[in-house]
């Protein structure tokens, strides 16, 4: 459903998304996780075509982005890290936006049941203005979730949920994989997401470092996966884990020979 072949982005002289290339299927929930600054929101942008790629190429659901934007995009939706809604606007008005942008036609038996699944029934009336930054994320998913997009990029959509919200977010985001699509969700809580993804991707620099479930990205760093975080592996990854694990395999064929 997504596919990311040789993804590059510079600004100027500083190059934040370097030669990134990935792929993710119907089905699979990919944790896009990293360092403050790793490349994670750009990488995100790019797929979902609100930056432009220097180099390298995004496939959506078979349609290359740079040649056949609208029929990509049309089988994306991207949930931003900041939730940014039309303040004089109802939530049932923003879906109703959504709909004619996208297209759907008798839209309102579904978003009704958005509205129930992510328990803003109460709210569909109020403005934007009146929400909470927790409401306001999920109505961001319930507009990106109405025509039902085969790819599904989520940044920090955790950013201002309780806990209940968390669990309301991640049980609507799993129904969607598991019907099939394609979810890349990013997020520095590694913690709650560790359970919900089906494998990860580790940034640093722009760089991939690391790309697998959990257990092959522990056999990778020479880890048991059992009893071992994936907060844990994303230290040894990501502050010298990967080097030091290389050097020392280095050493290992050296000494063998």
């Amino acid at each position: 459903m997504i596919y990311v072949d040789s993804l590059v982005k510079h600004y100027g002289e500083v190059t934040a998304v370097q030669k990134l290339s990935f792929s993710v299927e119907a089905g699979q929930i990919l944790g896009l996780v990293g360092p403050n600054g790793a490349g994670k929101t750009t990488t995100l942008r790019m797929i979902a075509g609100v930056h432009t790629p220097s180099h390298g190429a995004v496939t959506i659901s078979g349609y290359d982005l740079a040649e056949r934007p609208l029929d990509a995009k049309k089988h994306l939706a991207l949930v931003p890290d900041q939730p940014e809604l039309f303040a004089s606007l109802t939530i049932w008005e923003h879906l109703e936006l959504s709909a004619r942008l996208y297209e759907v036609y008798k839209w309102q038996p579904a978003a009704a049941a958005l509205l129930e699944e992510l328990e803003l029934t109460d709210k569909r009336d109020n403005i934007v203005a009146e929400l909470s930054r927790g409401m306001r994320q999920k109505v961001m998913l319930a507009c990106a979730l109405l025509h039902e997009p085969g790819a599904l990029l989520l940044d920090e959509p955790l950013v201002g949920l309780d806990p209940r919200g968390m669990r309301t977010l991640f049980a609507a985001v799993k129904r969607r994989a598991d019907d099939g699509a394609a979810v890349i969700l990013s997020s520095h809580l590694l913690g709650q997401v560790e359970q919900l993804c089906t494998c990860f991707l580790i940034l640093r620099n722009g760089e991939l470092l690391l790309h697998g479930t959990k257990a092959e990205i522990a056999e990778q760093l020479a880890r048991r996966e059992d009893g071992v975080s994936l907060e844990q592996l994303f230290f040894d990854a990501t502050e010298g884990g990967v080097e030091a694990d290389t050097e020392r395999r280095s050493e290992q064929a050296a000494s063998s020979a």
